[in-house]
């Protein structure tokens, strides 16, 4: 079904390549808005920024749900596994666990916090940090080791 719509999904491993860029871009607009409206005082910012960050956190879910379903059958050296997957992997589940902290945060102090703000807005830029860090390791999977699909022959052994 997917090869008709999308025939580039006949190369990949598993459906987590699909999934991974939602939680990013929603992530990081999310925290683009949440700072509009801390500069501008601005309520629909805080709004939106809200919304994002929930559908950045569910993103986030689906990633490292398809990330873990798909782990055992993507095809890459021990090496790579060793020195990029299982940070990746670890880095993810941080990300996904400081988006959940504070998607409870700002859905407790609705849309946007105001006691200790400063936190708020501090820790989503960890976020973004963090989730970047891990978004590299996957990247660096996918790109340099062909992790995300079956265009070379595997395994590819690590090399810095």
């Amino acid at each position: 079904m997917f090869e008709t719509i999308l025939p580039g999904v006949q190369h990949l491993q598993n459906i987590h390549p699909l999934v991974v860029h939602f939680p990013i871009a929603f992530l990081v607009g999310a925290a683009l808005f949440y700072f509009l409206s801390w500069i501008f005082r601005n309520q629909t910012f805080a709004t939106t920024g809200f919304l994002l960050l929930i559908l950045g956190t569910l993103a986030a879910g689906a990633a490292v749900g398809t990330g873990l379903y798909g782990e055992e059958g993507v095809m890459v050296s021990r090496s790579v596994r060793e020195h990029l997957l299982e940070y990746h992997e670890n880095i993810m589940l941080g990300t996904l666990g400081l988006s959940i902290v504070l998607s409870i945060w700002a859905l407790i102090a609705r849309p946007f916090p105001t006691k200790r703000r400063w936190i708020f807005l501090v820790l989503l830029v960890v976020l973004l940090g963090v989730m970047t860090v891990g978004a590299d390791y996957g990247a660096r999977m996918a790109y340099d080791y062909n992790a995300g699909g079956n265009a070379c022959s595997q395994p590819i052994e690590f090399t810095k």
